[in-house]
């Protein structure tokens, strides 16, 4: 042991000490100050090799170590495939949640303390509470409200006896931009669909009633006056409704056509910067303002910053009809828990009823009467090619809240 080795040192060199103060003292002969400064050492001397020999006492009372076991080959096995199915466990790729008797719900491992944790599941207890109640051997789709909004997660319950104690196992696992991301594209090919045959059969709608028109023009001579204005107006209203519905489904196209996100560092306060300088004067021209914010100011994002400002422009704009003279807007961006980053598009208007908040991001919705239902269909779409996720958010008092989160 290294401390029995210090204290036999220590031991070792007090006796040599002694013998070399011994041999000088001999030496000095009638030299009283030599022999006080010998004695002097020779008392230190004595007092080192007291406390080593009684550190050696103390040594030899103790207990020898019991030796450590040794593990043969199966043993070991066994433990390495413990230690690798628990590595495994912690890392897998859904949330693992243990349930006891009691109904006492417990994370087992990274993914479920996350989904638990601040910035994640408001309602941790609700959360705990669904789980408790699945039955075994189904799979449910569960929802629970987060800080950005409602998620989805799929949850499968299965049976097992753990030490002669029956115990439930519940995998969770978050599939809401799985099923935002299924749902985009299933509208994009969609709109692509019905897009194409409907310019098909317009195309030659409106180029027929234009040579129909000629043609009315040319025989107006041959034909009776009531004829050729009724003719003509026809064949006008004909023509233009086909030009304006070929508009339309062109609007529409650009939902089909998006091209890729090409990320990059985008400083948020000169995003925001042009954003006041593009929409801020019209608000501010009515009475009203439009309030942007940093916090930190150095707070970047790496997105399509086309993208996303074509994005914000759109909530803007919705939130500048909606509250028409006076009203007032705020766009806010900071960190949240988790390190995730959070743009909040808010209004003092008069918000979007609860019955129809559910279907504001579908193509082709709309409340007013001149929209067109591709507004925030296109937002969702931005955001989403860009990693992100929105969600329109209950406001505190009035007006509406949408949450961009990176």
């Amino acid at each position: 042991m290294a401390s029995e080795a210090r204290a036999k040192m220590a031991a070792l060199l007090a006796a040599a000490g002694l013998a070399a103060l011994a041999f000088g003292a001999g030496r000095a002969g009638d030299a009283p100050r030599v022999l006080v400064l010998c004695g002097l050492a020779a008392v230190v001397a004595v007092l080192v090799l007291w406390r080593s020999l009684a550190a050696l006492a103390a040594l030899r009372r103790q207990p020898a170590p019991e030796p450590r076991p040794v593990m043969n080959v199966e043993q070991q096995s066994l433990v390495d495939n413990a230690l690798a199915l628990e590595a495994r466990l912690e890392h897998a790729p859904v949330a693992l949640f243990g349930i006891d008797g009691d109904e006492h719900v417990q994370p087992l491992n990274a993914n479920a303390r996350k989904l638990v944790a601040p910035g994640r599941a408001t309602d941790g207890a609700a959360l705990y509470r669904q789980l408790a109640r699945q039955p075994h051997g189904d799979r449910t789709l569960l929802q629970f409200e987060t800080e950005r909004g409602t998620e989805r997660a799929l949850a499968t319950v299965s049976m097992l006896t753990l030490h002669g104690r029956p115990q439930r196992l519940a995998a969770l696992m978050p599939v809401e931009s799985e099923l935002e991301a299924e749902a985009l594209n299933a509208w994009r090919r969609l709109v692509h669909v019905l897009t194409h045959e409907i310019m098909n059969s317009l195309t030659p709608v409106a180029s027929l009633s234009r040579t129909a028109r000629d043609l009315v023009e040319e025989a107006r001579p041959a034909l009776l006056p009531d004829v050729a204005a009724d003719l003509g107006t026809a064949l006008d209203a004909i023509g233009r409704r086909a030009d304006s519905l070929a508009g339309f489904v062109a609007s529409y196209r650009s939902l089909s056509n998006v091209p890729d996100a090409r990320p990059e560092r985008v400083p948020l306060a000169a995003l925001f910067a042009r954003l006041d300088a593009l929409v801020g004067p019209a608000w501010r021209e009515r009475g009203g303002d439009v309030a942007f914010s940093v916090e930190p100011a150095s707070l970047e994002l790496m997105a399509d910053p086309g993208q996303l400002e074509q994005a914000l422009i759109n909530l803007l704009k919705n939130a500048f009809e909606a509250t028409g003279a006076g009203g007032r807007a705020r766009v806010a961006a900071r960190l949240v828990r988790g390190a995730r980053l959070r743009i909040e598009v808010d209004d003092d208007g008069p918000g979007v009823p609860d019955a129809l908040a559910a279907h504001i991001f579908t193509p082709f919705f709309t409340t007013r009467k001149q929209g067109g239902g591709i507004g925030l269909a296109m937002v969702r779409q931005l955001v989403h090619g860009n990693g992100g996720t929105v969600r329109y958010a209950r406001p505190v008092s009035r007006g509406a809240r949408f949450v961009i989160t990176f």
